[in-house]
């Protein structure tokens, strides 16, 4: 009798397990990620492996300017990759020269130096404050504490964060930090070495900290004194994101003075290209021919692909009036921020940021907060949120931050206040029960009591 082979078993796709199993395997570890694993999105949502939706307020880390799977974005990729996707910079094409000239004219007279990441755009400035700095031997580079410049190796040499430095010693030389917001300090720092400042005009991955409009127009004055480079990362804080296209223009509006202030030189990335790894930098008209010919380079950067996305996306910006709408509707976010913290101070303390980007500061000690204790404040609360359908970004110990869109739209907005509301109910009930429970059991829980949220 011929014997019959059983079939092969069906292929599951929705293993979540099986998924991380591969990355588990075949991925460095350098990340600590969620367990979530994701499979499509559209405008502000997102959606795992099972068909569970997220409204994403993360954004990809500031990101997904335009949200997911934008049909402007799929329509500039599919043209352009039908004509030409990379012809190297050995050669002049006209996207990127339609793209610098569409930068500096949102930012001011100069030019542009096109990569691939925001590591790479701020690897770009310490190169730009060398070559300024180094005929008469200055080298240095003063940043902020509490900062974030990329992961490179001069980059976490850069970054005031001492996580990011470990393990990676003796750092890059050239690099000093001092505290954000403080002139008095950046002016005591200066040395004979000192060549430029960098710092951001907003602190993101630090915590969400605004520069002052103060701070600000003191260093131009102080660089100006000293004859320093005034550099800032826009990486995160740029492209729109405050509600102007860069975070200092936004901080200095109606500020005497405000009007005239440029820094010389700017790095941008991430919601450059959308989703499409795309990174930058704007060079001061003065000092725009420092880098030249053999100094600097990149085989990818600026490529017609890269460069017609960029493009589309700064049209579909101004078609759709989305300055405007990241002014409203980001006042809409920050005021309802604002009122959670009143409504549940156990849990938020307080709102910060501009536009979107905005962070909520968590209480030290939130009332049964799930995950290991040894675990940031901000990661065990971004869980939280991920069960009730709510993606944010931890910055540091105790913020989370808020990175949607630019054309998320108010009804969304309001979904992600609710969906933040009610996780701090959940957490603030069950301390109740809790302690209803101890007070009738005289002073103990019973055994069936649960300090996890239901």
């Amino acid at each position: 009798m011929k014997s019959i082979v059983p079939p092969p078993p069906a292929i599951v796709h929705n293993d979540v397990a099986a998924v991380q199993a591969l990355f588990q395997q075949f991925v460095v570890p350098s990340y600590g990620r969620f367990d979530l694993v994701l499979s499509h999105g559209t405008g502000s949502n997102v959606y795992d492996i099972c068909g569970k939706r997220y409204l994403d307020l993360g954004g990809g880390i500031a990101v997904n300017v335009l949200g997911h799977a934008h049909p402007a974005i799929t329509e500039a990729l599919i043209e352009q990759s039908r004509k030409l996707i990379h012809i190297s910079n050995l050669y002049y094409q006209e996207k990127q020269g339609r793209l610098a000239q569409a930068l500096v004219q949102l930012i001011g007279p100069g030019k542009c130096f096109f990569c691939n990441s925001g590591g790479e755009a701020n690897e770009g400035l310490y190169k730009l404050a060398r070559k300024f700095g180094h005929e008469e031997g200055r080298f240095e580079v003063l940043t902020t504490i509490n900062s974030f410049h990329g992961r490179t190796l001069a980059g976490i040499a850069a970054t005031g964060q001492d996580k990011v430095k470990k393990g990676f010693e003796p750092m890059v030389e050239g690099f000093r930090q001092v505290p954000y917001n403080d002139l008095a300090a950046m002016e005591s720092a200066i040395s004979p070495a000192t060549a430029a400042v960098l710092i951001e005009g907003i602190q993101g991955e630090g915590g969400v900290t605004p520069a002052t409009p103060e701070y600000l127009l003191g260093l131009r004055r102080l660089c100006d004194d000293k004859n320093l480079l005034l550099l800032m990362d826009s990486v995160q804080c740029g492209h729109f994101r405050s509600g102007r296209y860069q975070s200092f223009q936004r901080i200095l509006e109606g500020v005497p003075g405000g009007e005239s202030f440029l820094p010389d030189g700017i790095s941008m990335a991430k919601s450059l290209g959308g989703g499409f790894p795309m990174g930058a930098f704007w060079v001061r008209d003065k000092y725009a021919d420092l880098l030249g010919a053999g100094t600097h380079g990149t085989t990818y950067g600026g490529t017609p692909l890269a460069c017609a996305v960029a493009l589309k996306i700064l049209e579909v910006i101004e078609r759709e009036g989305l300055v405007r709408n990241v002014r409203e509707t980001g006042a809409l976010l920050w005021s309802g921020l604002e009122g959670l913290s009143r409504k549940h101070p156990a849990v938020y303390r307080s709102a910060r940021g501009l536009g979107f980007m905005l962070g909520i500061e968590l209480a030290q000690q939130i009332p049964n907060l799930p995950g290991e204790s040894t675990k940031m404040n901000s990661v065990r609360m971004a869980n939280v949120l991920h069960e009730m359908g709510l993606l944010t970004v931890p910055a540091g110990p105790n913020i989370l931050r808020l990175l949607p869109p630019l054309n998320l739209r108010p009804d969304e907005a309001r979904e992600g206040l609710d969906i933040l509301d009610a996780a701090a109910a959940r957490l603030t009930a069950t301390q109740l029960r809790v302690g209803a429970a101890s007070q009738r059991g005289g002073g103990t829980a019973h055994s069936g009591e649960s300090a996890q949220p239901n």
